[in-house]
């Protein structure tokens, strides 16, 4: 490790902690690239020039664009382009694709789904067997229901739509482009281009009930 750590220094790659950084013999980091320490590099990934990434991540056979910051994150088995930011705390899995100028926030898992031009999914979302298109914004909470319990299904969101928080996209869906879905949400049914799904239960409000609750037993 030590030998591979200082050759890639040679080469101009930017170690901040150079013995506490881990890099596979097989794996290629172009000059330029900053790497904290506790990153773990493995199995035949790339790194761009001018990517940073931060401490705690895990990349494994994958290939990371130019100037893309990955922060305590882990990615496998997947491609990520240019100027993306990933992180804290993301997982992208199982032959995901990340097109240019991407946000995926923390705690947000990616599992085979390939995810458009400058979308971005910003926190707390599950998006798996998903092709997701350009400038979609996936709100907080956001589920693809991808599994019935026997097979998995496909999640399709087209450009410039908007996914509101909290919101169940039930597969097999089709989101049309700019179509929107409101918050707390739950869609079974395709959504065609330009329209609003609302799917909500309706709110009663039941005077004093909360005091009852509250004070209950005191």
């Amino acid at each position: 490790m030590d030998n591979i750590n200082e050759q890639l220094s040679k080469n101009g790659v930017i170690f901040i902690d150079i013995k506490n950084t881990y890099i596979s013999d097989d794996s290629v980091i172009e000059p330029g690239v900053i790497l904290y320490p506790n990153v773990y590099i493995e199995k035949k990934t790339i790194i761009g020039k001018g990517s940073v990434i931060m401490p705690g991540s895990f990349i494994a056979n994958s290939k990371i664009g130019e100037n893309t910051k990955v922060i305590s994150s882990t990615i496998s088995d997947s491609v990520v382009g240019n100027f993306v930011e990933i992180g804290p705390n993301a997982h992208i899995r199982n032959n995901c694709v990340i097109k240019d100028m991407c946000r995926i926030g923390n705690f947000v898992e990616l599992k085979n789904t390939i995810f458009g031009f400058k979308s971005k999914v910003a926190h707390l979302s599950y998006l798996g067997d998903s092709v997701i298109g350009e400038e979609v914004n996936v709100g907080c909470g956001v589920v693809t229901v991808n599994y019935d319990g026997k097979d998995k299904h496909k999640t399709i969101i087209g450009n410039k739509s908007f996914i509101g928080s909290n919101a169940n996209l039930i597969a097999p869906i089709i989101i049309g482009k700019e179509a929107v879905v409101a918050a707390g949400s739950t869609v079974n049914k395709d959504v065609l281009d330009g329209e609003l799904a609302i799917s909500r239960s309706i709110q009663i409000n039941k005077k004093d009930y909360g005091y009852k609750y509250i004070r209950k037993g005191k």
